[in-house]
């Protein structure tokens, strides 16, 4: 006579299912609310910005939104870390100016781009008002920018263009600085060959130093 716990071990595993509101994020899904807080941003601003308005742009319901973040701010704060992650190209020309002329022609796109130039004086004015966002864009900056103008820095010093006792935090807002004022606050027009005079000055500077 088979006992209960020997019919138990008799009978074929059950398959376990999936715990009630495991739902599968659709990627899809997720990507599109990314590129509707872009065009949310751009459109009205971070002050005036709303699920409400993000989803509406993604054509997704706000539940969507609310099963991947748990606000506005959480939503904005990861897109802006998506973008560090995808980083600029590290360039190696063999020179510093040459390394230095392809950063700036690579950022002079990104900063002329009609979002870029819409969204960054927006968010640079919130992170006055907001550590969180503040922080998000000092990561931002640290991981893309700043991490690329390390990189060639580093490659120029190992070249021996420049001091092994460069102040490379000074260094780094000498790179950075010049074409960020001139298009995100200044916003002035690019005119043809500043890129080029500029990467021969930052390299000439950053030689004295």
């Amino acid at each position: 006579m088979s006992t209960t716990s020997e019919t138990a071990r008799d009978e074929p595993p059950r398959r376990r299912r999936a715990p009630a509101g495991a739902a599968v994020l659709r990627e899809d899904k997720t990507e599109a609310i990314r590129a509707a807080v872009f065009g949310e941003l751009a459109a009205v601003g971070y002050g005036r910005m709303s699920i409400e308005g993000i989803a509406r742009r993604a054509g997704v319901g706000k539940t969507a939104v609310y099963r991947r973040w748990r606000s506005k701010l959480h939503l904005v704060l990861d897109v802006v870390s998506a973008v560090a992650v995808q980083g600029l190209p590290m360039p190696d020309t063999g020179s510093l100016e040459g390394d230095l002329r392809l950063l700036y022609e690579v950022m002079s796109r990104a900063l002329r781009h009609p979002l870029a130039s819409q969204i960054l004086p927006d968010l640079q004015a919130e992170a006055a008002r907001n550590p969180e966002i503040a922080e998000a864009l000092q990561k931002a900056l640290r991981e893309g920018q700043h991490g690329v103008a390390s990189g060639i820095l580093h490659a120029a010093t190992a070249r021996g263009e420049l001091s092994p006792t460069l102040d490379e935090s000074l260094a780094l807002d000498l790179i950075s600085g010049p074409l960020y004022w001139h298009t995100a606050v200044m916003r002035d027009p690019i005119p043809k060959g500043y890129v080029a005079s500029l990467s021969r000055a930052t390299a000439a500077a950053l030689k004295s130093l």
